[in-house]
């Protein structure tokens, strides 16, 4: 399996302060939310693109002061031929794409006024599905992070 990363893009960055006033000294669970999706090109077999996301978004049994959705996209020039190579390609290319999206949502929300988001740094599988490419198999899975 050979794979090169041709660049990585925003495809969504948005921020809405929402009615919600949080006390001082007050905490929120910001709880995110954590989306990937693998997409390969009709004419070029070559190239994928995998789409890595995050929302932080109030609900009316949580709000939340604000919502964040943040998604960039991954192009990536990758060659496998297995179902067990592409899966490696996903779950490696996800943890390229990572810190990419961590330094998006800090750098969108240090521009808002509020103190920045920082996502966790993370070394392990984001999604519970990637644990045995990781080699973890009786570990329960971590899901997403909790962020205080």
């Amino acid at each position: 399996m050979k794979y090169t990363l041709k660049a990585i893009n925003a495809e969504e960055l948005s921020f809405k302060i929402n009615n919600v006033r949080i006390e001082n000294g007050g905490r929120i669970e910001l709880n995110p939310v954590f989306g990937r999706q693998l997409r390969k090109a009709n004419n070029d077999p070559k190239m994928n693109f995998i789409c890595l996301s995050v929302k932080i978004e109030g609900t009316e049994s949580d709000p939340k002061p604000f919502n964040v959705n943040v998604s960039i996209v991954g192009i990536f020039e990758a060659e496998y031929e297995t179902k067990e190579e592409e899966k490696q390609f996903l779950v490696q290319g996800t943890s390229i794409m990572y810190p990419y999206l961590r330094s998006a949502v800090t750098n969108l929300t240090s521009n808002t006024g509020m103190p920045p988001i920082n996502l966790p740094v993370i070394s392990g599988p984001i999604f519970p599905e990637d644990r045995e490419v990781y080699g973890i198999s009786d570990a329960p899975a971590p899901g997403n992070p909790n962020l205080n």
